[in-house]
């Protein structure tokens, strides 16, 4: 559930907006967690607040909700107080308008330890991940602890109860971003046979000058993973190439880009259905790891074809029509008939008269479907417009295929009986004169 505040600030003589997040911390423990006895994890609500977030010029002062925190601090209460940004946030906007564009914001927080650092150490730790439902930014943090401002001498300073950490005269945790691996797309739909940019992107605060960055993407699919490409590269002037690894062809990343802007996007040629899958971005760099997951969903729209180009009707015979659904992908596809009248306004619907054959697998991994009506002429009289209607998530509107009725046609076996014995007897009499000849 998202809180959202948006706060003018005047203090630092800046036009920042504040944005504050109804977060959870997270924690292991809490009780029994399994046949095995493993720990579950707790949930505590906190508070996420990043101060000056994102530039105010486009807000007026009467429209700003100042946050402001408890007039008495607590110590059980959690709020993590992100001062002014240390770093860039990209399309941090996004979590500004969140709550206008009726978006919600999943926020949790839990401790995380840099590399080499021990459990307990001082500045603390903490990783947030930050995602906006429905598509849009997705965030993972690492925050450090800054140090509080003192308090008055004849006054005990105020110690969080869960974390152990003191808080400011405020009530509130002060902490800094030093690390961030962002996605702006962390959902993406894509084509078979087509190209996709894989978004991911990472940000670093003090970052040492030639300090080796390390970038892994893995696929995660229907319980399996594979690393698809790990490099490690860093910022010199010698011509030294990055170590890289590759495991699908069609596949890169810019160590170039990685170093210099922190792009950590990955690009993917000639989809195929395997392709998809969830892929894990893993960013490390100095002290700091950490990653984002970004959706890959592939798709292919369904070729619609009917069995017959006319439909003409022999006498009172039913006629069988055949709906062809040929290679697409995702699975689900919906195949509604319907016909229509000259003197009807609207169709009407005859998918439950009609018969769907079972889904046919590919070797690209691609389906086929046949669904088949059959028609009869007092119920489809001539001029009656038939369709085949097919929906599928490729699609954005509906396929539709569609057929005449034309005037029902006498049957023609009898005089084609007839018209094939006449012929056979004048080419036998034919042939009997000239042998007598």
């Amino acid at each position: 559930m998202l809180t959202l505040l948006v706060f003018l600030s005047l203090v630092y003589g800046l036009e920042g907006a504040d944005v504050v997040l109804s977060c959870s911390l997270i924690e292991e423990g809490g009780g029994m967690g399994g046949m095995m006895g493993g720990s579950m994890f707790k949930r505590t609500p906190s508070t996420l607040v990043f101060r000056d977030l994102v530039g105010n010029a486009d807000l007026s002062p009467e429209l700003v909700t100042p946050y402001n925190p408890p007039e008495t601090p607590n110590a059980d209460d959690l709020i993590f107080e992100l001062m002014l940004p240390s770093i860039q946030i990209p399309n941090a906007d996004l979590l500004l308008h969140a709550d206008c564009n009726e978006q919600e914001v999943v926020c949790e927080i839990s401790r995380y330890v840099p590399r080499d650092a021990e459990l307990d150490s001082l500045p603390a730790h903490f990783i947030g991940s930050v995602q906006l439902d429905g598509g849009g930014i997705s965030l993972t943090l690492v925050l450090q602890t800054l140090h509080s401002e003192t308090t008055q001498s004849h006054q005990q300073p105020l110690v969080q109860s869960t974390l152990n950490l003191t808080l400011s005269q405020a009530g509130t945790l002060l902490t800094e971003v030093v690390f961030v691996v962002f996605s702006r797309v962390p959902s993406i739909v894509a084509p078979i046979g087509g190209d996709v940019m894989l978004d991911c992107g990472f940000r670093q605060k003090d970052s040492v000058p030639g300090q080796e960055v390390a970038l892994e993407w893995r696929l995660q699919h229907r319980g399996n993973g594979r690393k698809i490409l790990d490099m490690k590269a860093r910022e010199e002037e010698t011509d030294t190439a990055p170590e890289l690894f590759v495991d699908r062809e069609g596949t890169s990343a810019d160590a170039d880009l990685l170093v210099r802007d922190g792009n950590a996007s990955l690009t993917m040629q000639g989809l195929k259905v395997k392709d998809e899958g969830t892929y894990i971005c893993t960013v490390g760099s100095g002290e700091f790891q950490t990653q984002q997951i970004v959706q890959l969903h592939i798709t292919q729209p369904p070729h619609v074809t009917l069995s017959e180009e006319k439909l003409i009707f022999q006498d009172s015979t039913p006629q069988k029509l055949s709906c062809h659904c040929q290679r697409y992908y995702p699975l689900d596809v919906q195949v509604e008939w319907l016909s229509q009248a000259p003197s009807a306004e609207e169709p009407v619907s005859f998918t439950k008269e009609s018969s769907l054959s079972s889904h046919r697998q590919h070797s690209d991994g691609t389906y086929s479907l046949s669904s088949y009506l059959t028609l009869r002429p007092d119920e489809h009289p001539p001029g009656t417009v038939v369709t085949c209607r097919v929906s599928h998530s490729a699609l954005e509107t509906p396929s539709d295929v569609s057929l005449t009725a034309d005037r029902t046609e006498p049957r023609k076996t009898f005089w084609t009986v007839v018209l094939m014995l006449a012929i056979s007897v004048v080419f036998l009499y034919q042939a009997f004169r000239g042998a007598e000849n």
